[in-house]
This record gives structure tokens, sequence and C-alpha cells, in this order.
């Protein structure tokens, strides 16, 4: 048995997990999330706003007292989409180093999404390959298409920051809501393009857009990861939710019990992003995984210090 620590930094979120690695899985010690919108103002800028560096500091320096306190080795650090934009992410990696004590990774997309599909698909039970696993972040969304192993990877630049931002920021109009969604049709063309979906026999989605769409979808009275995890959500049921949450207020959407105060400004671009994933490759249905990126890392922290 390995004790490892997984971070992922991504562009709303960061995240922890402190798993136990045995040849038969994971068993998760701690599995932490802070909303701490790293991403901010970076599809703008070009740059991370020192008061998000310091959000997401505030969040890691807790994350490193319970590794320390779990005994947990070796540690490993990524960064996604907003790192990888961002002109000054070399502050960011410094500042990780001098937290963790480890050099932090800012990984590809390409990257992101292997690590994604290793970590939904071990352990899901009902998963018919070809396997195709999208992962809606907040800065980008990553589609990887696999059975045995990763065969076709592509990270386009649509996710529930970026896009609120961009088009959302100034309220939900008709108008915003089309900008948005030709921003999502132009990187589907480039999915479509790109990677062979039509030959994907499961569909799984990943990140806090999928889960929760999925806990609106099962009416949970709280968020319940063990009863997401495996739920399969069909496209009428997505269709109604995300025109459901545009059409929301901010307190009608913050009134939801399933949702995340972080996320309440952000769902109503996300579940855009999925709508229109199931409509456009015309999937039934999504099956969720609360296993993600975090899983991948900490499978891969037990594959490193085992060889």
């Amino acid at each position: 048995m390995t004790r490892v620590a997984a971070i992922d930094c991504g562009t709303n979120s960061v995240r922890l997990l402190i798993a136990d690695v045995t040849g038969g899985g994971l068993t998760d010690v701690e599995r932490r999330l802070e909303i701490v919108r790293l991403g901010q103002g970076v599809d703008r800028t070009g740059r991370l706003a020192p008061e998000a560096l310091e959000r997401t500091f505030g969040a890691m320096r807790g994350y490193a007292k319970l590794i320390k306190e779990h005994g947990a080795s070796p540690v490993r650090v990524v960064a996604t989409s907003a790192t990888r934009d961002a002109a000054n992410r070399a502050d960011f990696v410094t500042g990780v180093r001098e937290i963790f004590g480890v050099e932090p990774e800012v990984v590809t997309g390409a990257e992101e999404a292997r690590l994604s599909f290793v970590g939904a698909t071990a352990g899901l039970s009902g998963v018919e390959p070809p396997v195709l696993v999208f992962d809606i972040g907040g800065g980008s969304t990553e589609f990887v298409l696999g059975s045995e192993t990763v065969e076709n990877v592509l990270s386009v630049d649509i996710g529930c920051v970026r896009l609120t931002e961009r088009h959302l920021a100034s309220g939900v109009t008709p108008q915003a809501v089309a900008a948005a969604g030709a921003d999502i049709d132009a990187a589907l063309d480039r999915v479509a393009a790109e990677v062979p979906v039509e030959r994907a026999r499961t569909v799984i989605g990943l990140a806090g857009t999928v889960t929760t769409i999925a806990g609106i979808a099962l009416d949970a009275p709280a968020y319940d990861p063990e009863r997401n995890h495996g739920a399969r959500i069909e496209a009428a049921r997505v269709h109604e939710i995300s025109r459901r949450l545009l059409a929301m207020s901010h307190d009608e959407r913050a009134a939801i019990p399933v949702m995340h105060p972080g996320r309440v400004d952000v769902i109503g671009a996300g579940g855009l992003i999925l709508d229109r994933i199931l409509a456009r490759f015309g999937f039934p249905e999504v099956l969720v995984s609360e296993h993600d990126i975090l899983d991948g890392l900490a499978y891969s922290l037990d594959e490193s210090s085992s060889g």
C-alpha cells in the first residue's frame, strides 16, 4: 500500500485527494474541494490576478497541513487551463513550490485528458468500450476516447468560467446565450473533426458541472457523491435543467440544495456546454463519474513509486 497525495488546481477550484493505493484500487483518506477561481480574468488579461493567487495559496496551505498529518508521500501537484494560459504562471509555480516542496506541473490539455480518463474509468461498472470521457472545467473541456488505452485526445477552450466571463457576466440575455453557444459549437466542430466520437459506446461526464446537474436530475436533498457516481442522466433531462438554470436568477440557483456556492454564477454556462455536447453528437445519456483527474494522479503516483 502507498499513501499518496494529489492536488489538482483548475480554473475554478483547487482539489485534494489523499488516498491509499493498492493493487485493488484506491481508498480515500481525504477528498477536499475549495472554489478559489484562480482563472479570474485570465481570458481577458492573460494573467493570474494577485488576489486569485492568494486565495489559491490559502487553500493549498490547508491541504499541506492535511498531507503532513496523514503522512502522505509522494505528492503530485498539477495545474490546468488557467495556468497554461497565464503569462505570469511563474508566480504560481514559485508559490506552490514553497507550500508543498514539490515542483507543480502545468500539464497540457492532452495529459489532463489522459489522467482524467484513467481516473474516470477505473472501477466504474457498466462501461462498454470504446469510452468517450469529457471533463468540463472552468477554462477548458477535455475529450478523450479509448478502450484499454487512450486513442484520441483533444482539449478545447470552452469552460464554465471562461464562457461566463466572456458572454454572460453582464446578464443572461438571448443574445448572450447565443454568443456562448456559438463558441461552444465552434469548439465542437474541432472535436468532430479530430475525435471519432461516433465510435463511443459509453459516454462519461466529469467535474462539477456534470455532478451538480446530476444532483439536480436526481432531486437530491444535498450533494451526494455516492449517489451521483454511476448515475445515468438522460439527454432530455439535461436539456430541461440547462434551460432552467439559464432562466433562473442568482438567488434561485443558490437555493438549489446540491449547488456549491462557488458554482452559482458559472453553472449556467457549464450546463449549456453539457447540453450542447449531448445534442451535437446525439448521445442519449451521460454516465456520471465522481472520479477524475485526481484519481488518475493518485494511480500515477503509485506506479512511479513502485517503478
